[in-house]
Parts: C-alpha cells; sequence; structure tokens
C-alpha cells in the first residue's frame, strides 16, 4: 500500500534570469513523495515543476491535481495527467526513486558511480552587453567548448558584436557556439537574422520564431544558412501530433525537456520518432532544482549522445537543495561519488 505527499518550494535566482519573455527571479516546484506504508524510510521523490508562461499546465488546477494524485497513489488509472506534464515528470521520478531505494540513483550507471561526464553547454543569459560579455568570458575561462546564448531581449547589433568578440578569440573548430531566441523573431524578420547570425559560424538557433506557426517555420528549416533546433514547438504536443509536426516542419534538432514533455518515457517517443527521420537531438534541463536536474542527469547519461547537452542549471539559485552534482572543468557535469558517500555517513 503506498502513500504520498507533496510540499511546494520556490527557489530564489542568485541574480534574475534574462529570456525574451522577461525576467526570472523565482521558481515555483512541488515536491512529490511516496512510500510503502511497509517501509516508510524508503522514500522516492519527485520534482514537479513549472514554468509560468511555458509550462503548458493549468495552473489554476495545479494542487487540486496534486491532491487528486496524492489520494489515489495506489489507483493511478483513475488520475488523467494528460495535461500536467510536469506532474507526470515528478510521478515517474518518484516511482523510479522508490524502486531503486530512494536513494536519488535512478539509473545506476557509469555516470552515478563517477566513471563519465556528461559534456554540457555553458549557459549566457540575456541582460544588457556587458553582463552578457562578463559570463561569456567566465565560461570561456572554465573551459567550456560549448556555449549557448539566449538572444532576443537587446538590440540586435549588440548580440551581434557579442558573437563577433568571441569568434576573435575562438575559431568554430575550438567552440561551439549555439543560439536560443525563444520565439523572439518575427516570421518576416528571421530569415534576415538568420543570415547575418551565420556570419559568425553558429552552430544551431532554438526556436527562432513562436511556436504554433508551421508553414513559417518549415520555411526556415528548408532556407535558414544555421540549423535550427526546435524546443517550444514540442510543449503541449499529443502524442499523435508528434510524428505530424515532425513531418511538416522537419528540423535539424530537436530539444527535450523532460519536465515539459511529461517525463522520460514521453521524451523517448519524441526520440524515437525523431531518429526515424535523421533529426538530430539533445536534452536540455528547464530550470528545475537539483531534485529533478539530478533525475534529467542520470537518464540522459543512459542514451549516450555525445553532444554537448543543456545540463547544469542548479547553481542558479540560492536556496537549491543539496546535490552531487558538479559541473567541471572543460564544461562537464559529472556526478560526484565521494561527495555523495560523505553525506550519507
Amino acid at each position: 500500500m503506498l502513500k504520498a505527499s507533496f510540499q511546494k518550494h520556490t527557489l530564489h535566482f542568485k541574480q534574475p534570469g534574462g529570456t525574451s519573455r522577461g525576467v526570472l527571479t523565482t521558481k515555483d516546484l512541488w515536491l512529490l513523495k511516496i512510500w510503502d506504508k511497509k517501509s516508510p524510510d524508503i522514500v522516492g521523490t519527485g520534482e514537479c515543476s513549472i514554468i509560468y508562461g511555458l509550462s503548458p499546465d493549468p495552473m489554476g488546477q495545479y494542487e487540486a491535481k496534486l491532491n487528486d494524485l496524492v489520494n489515489n497513489i495506489n489507483h493511478l488509472q483513475n488520475v488523467d495527467l494528460t495535461t500536467f506534464p510536469s506532474i507526470r515528470f515528478g510521478l515517474e521520478t518518484a516511482l523510479l526513486d522508490l524502486r531503486t531505494g530512494g536513494n536519488g540513483i535512478l539509473y545506476p550507471s557509469a555516470f552515478t558511480s563517477g566513471k563519465m561526464s556528461i559534456p554540457i553547454n555553458g549557459l549566457v543569459w540575456m541582460g544588457n552587453a556587458d553582463f552578457m560579455r562578463k559570463q561569456i568570458v567566465e565560461k570561456l575561462k572554465f573551459g567550456f567548448d560549448c556555449i549557448k546564448l539566449k538572444i532576443g531581449a537587446i538590440n540586435f547589433e549588440e548580440e551581434l558584436s557579442l558573437l563577433k568578440m568571441i569568434r576573435k578569440e575562438f575559431n568554430e573548430n575550438d567552440l561551439e557556439l549555439r543560439v536560443d531566441a525563444n520565439g523572439a523573431f518575427k516570421p518576416d524578420e528571421a530569415l534576415e537574422k538568420l543570415n547575418r547570425l551565420s556570419e559568425y559560424s553558429i552552430h544551431s538557433i532554438e526556436q527562432p520564431i513562436m511556436p504554433g506557426q508551421w508553414d513559417s517555420m518549415t520555411t526556415l528549416c528548408k532556407t535558414s544558412p544555421i540549423d535550427i533546433a526546435l524546443d517550444e514547438e514540442l510543449i503541449g504536443l499529443a502524442d499523435i501530433q508528434v510524428s505530424t509536426m515532425l513531418d511538416a516542419i522537419h528540423p535539424q534538432y530537436i530539444i527535450l525537456k523532460p519536465s515539459l514533455l511529461g517525463g522520460f518515457q514521453r521524451s523517448k517517443l519524441f526520440i524515437s520518432e525523431a531518429k526515424k527521420r535523421n533529426i538530430g537531438w539533445w536534452v536540455t534541463s528547464a530550470l528545475e532544482s537539483n531534485i529533478g536536474l539530478n533525475a534529467i542527469a542520470q537518464w540522459t547519461a543512459t542514451l549516450n549522445n555525445p553532444m554537448p547537452q543543456g545540463l547544469g542549471t542548479g547553481s542558479l539559485f540560492t536556496n537549491n537543495f543539496p546535490s552531487a552534482l558538479k559541473i567541471v572543468k572543460g564544461g562537464k557535469l559529472k556526478y560526484q561519488i565521494e561527495w555523495r558517500m560523505e553525506n550519507e555517513k
């Protein structure tokens, strides 16, 4: 007989996180805990994590749905989580954690034993040019060979000057540059901006225009000098729509955010459909706490994708949960087995 509970937590950013949709200063999540009455000391923990304005979950019904889940934890067939992907993600990870002993190791692997690390991109947040330049210098000093810049919030010419600054020192063989527009470009101006960005050997651009404009996005994917990676375009799609969207737009890449897509099994659907069409992919965290990031990183490690992944945002918060995950020199995410052993004593 299973029991469950949930509790809300609000994470606070060390410094405001700028996106094309606005500035983030806090991040809400709900920790879902599941245990067996016979073994109450073994508790599985999952994170139900949302981003206001991006997560498709109906927020007015969120805690009511969590109550429904907790009250029916032994009858999950009675709980419809179709429109609550973040709760599906939290439930899946909590059950995985419970099944593997409640110790936070959901996917035992060479990663969780500290024998391998995951290459990741260094994330540069939007802000004024000086703020972004400072972040870029810090990432380069730390040895990242892949940097992702969020663009679309400041003057486009200033953003181009930042890319020019980077390329003066590092060519495309030494440093991979990705940009994320978060849908900031208008369809009628996007191609011109992509042409100008291409002067700086950009690996890919995430979501140049807002999602839902399939005809415009299809044209961009065919004509853009820069590979296009779909991000927000994936959010909120029904299973039956996944193949339809990929056939229609046929992007060069898709980006998987398990807490926004409905968990790991659902993310595998996207990967499977992408592989059928020779579409590349990588995994990105979505501002989860270290609880969710731990689960996503462990799952990602099992996929054996050699590309830099978009993980490692746990250091953004002042009040995050303790974690064995650490970003190490060279731009890699590592599971510190020594840290875990010390903290379990």
